[in-house]
């Protein structure tokens, strides 16, 4: 596993997350945004942080776990 991507990323008051098969949506005070999600990487929401895991151990799995939790990272910022 990324050593990025064992890091949660928090979720601060007023910002709200919605995770289907294919996108993520971020909603907070200062508007929505949203992406599609790595099929290779797995997104979940537990309590007010969320994860990032690898589906396998091929290297762009694990590369892309690290990236999309910095991509996620910076759309909740």
């Amino acid at each position: 596993m990324s050593r990025i991507a064992r890091n949660p990323v928090a979720l601060p008051q007023g910002v709200e997350v919605s995770i289907d098969a294919e996108r993520i949506q971020v909603k907070g005070p200062l508007g929505a945004i949203g992406r599609a999600l790595d099929p290779n990487v797995a997104v979940e929401k537990e309590g007010d942080r969320l994860k990032c895991r690898a589906l396998g151990n091929s290297r762009h799995a694990v590369a892309m776990s690290g990236t999309m939790r910095a991509l996620i990272a910076n759309m909740v910022a």
